[in-house]
């Protein structure tokens, strides 16, 4: 069955699984501790041109939403974030099983609006019982966000400095970010992100990797005994080759780049279908995760030929549905896809 379900459905990319077998009897040192480990930060610190900057890697994404915010913040501290942040919505409550609150506002399109970003801290400490209340201790946002929309370098700019305004670091969810760089919608460079960031993270299993995020702190903020912290939290991996390798090619000749705009020029052409077959989009995306709406009977029987997400209820009759597009992604999908659309919705142009 061909699937547009997500972008993790696939295992790795050829070149990683390359050098992961080339170094495989090699005998090295655990916990980060290892030479690849290090050759993958000083790459990753040439990238984002901040030569101080301290870099771990972790397990997974759920793991590092934990861990950075439950090291970051106070005990009396919450995180900030959209209300349809995956913090918010997707992660079990792994935020709250650290005892850390997450603090929902409003969003648009799925990103949080810097007006009402600023609002709801002045709101915060106008308020009188304000020390009954959890404190925003961070802010969170997520680049792609949920529904696969991306901040503008004018929007990062706000917010981060409402963050400074009120000392309180923000933390930028990176598990797409490959995807967010190399929209042809985005005028942020990963340059940019980690001037204007606390915190961020390089997301791998999303964008070509088998496992694995590389965080990276960009002010020497990175909380003290990190490495015993993210152990204590169940994310840190004996094996740290594993992680160090496969950053460490994602990082050379620019594949975590080109990863990522095989994945976008994959969902432009799959968008031109969808617009060419009159589905409905719930929203509009730039990135690889498109979302359209189908009707429940249809979608029922399409299930049946080829894989994608659920995502919500639009009405009684109808679902939105995503579809995702990353490295894997071949001619074939698409045509597939495409006769797909035809079965169903009649003949219409090929993909461009």
């Amino acid at each position: 069955m061909i699937s547009f379900e997500s972008d993790y459905i696939a295992g790795a990319h050829p070149e990683i699984l390359k050098r992961l077998c080339e170094t495989n009897l090699e005998s090295l040192s655990g916990y980060g501790a290892d030479k690849y480990c290090e050759s993958a930060k000083n790459k990753i610190r040439k990238a984002i041109g901040m030569e101080n900057a301290d870099i771990e890697f972790l397990v997974g994404g759920t793991q590092t939403n934990a861990v950075i915010i439950s090291t970051m913040l106070s005990d009396y501290e919450g995180v900030v974030a959209a209300k349809t942040g995956h913090v918010n919505v997707h992660e079990a409550g792994a935020i709250e099983y650290t005892g850390h609150k997450v603090l929902e506002i409003s969003q648009s399109n799925g990103k949080i609006v810097p007006d009402v970003l600023s609002k709801y801290l002045a709101d915060f400490y106008a308020d009188g019982n304000h020390e009954h209340m959890p404190f925003p201790g961070m802010v969170y946002i997520s680049h792609p966000t949920e529904y696969g929309t991306i901040y503008l370098k004018n929007e990062l700019e706000q917010i981060s400095e409402i963050c400074h305004q009120y000392n309180i670091p923000l933390f930028l969810d990176g598990a797409r970010l490959g995807y967010g760089l190399m929209s042809k919608a985005s005028d942020v460079t990963l340059s940019d992100i980690a001037r204007l960031c606390d915190v961020f993270y390089i997301g791998g299993t999303k964008v070509g990797a088998l496992c694995g995020e590389a965080v990276v702190f960009t002010h020497v903020n990175k909380p003290k005994h990190f490495l015993t912290s993210v152990k204590k939290r169940g994310a840190l991996l004996a094996k740290s080759r594993l992680l160090g390798i496969q950053f460490d090619t994602l990082f050379t000749n620019g594949l975590y780049f080109s990863i990522g705009k095989h994945a976008i020029d994959m969902a432009e052409r799959m968008k031109n279908m969808f617009i060419a077959h009159n589905l409905p989009f719930f929203i509009d995306s730039p990135t690889n995760q498109q979302f359209v709406i189908l009707e429940n009977s249809k979608m029922e029987q399409m299930k049946k030929k080829i894989a994608f997400s659920f995502w919500e209820k639009y009405d009684d009759t109808h679902t939105v549905v995503r579809f995702a597009t990353s490295w894997s992604t071949t001619e074939n999908d698409l045509l597939a896809l495409e006769e797909l659309l035809i079965h169903y919705y009649g003949l219409c142009c090929k993909p461009a």
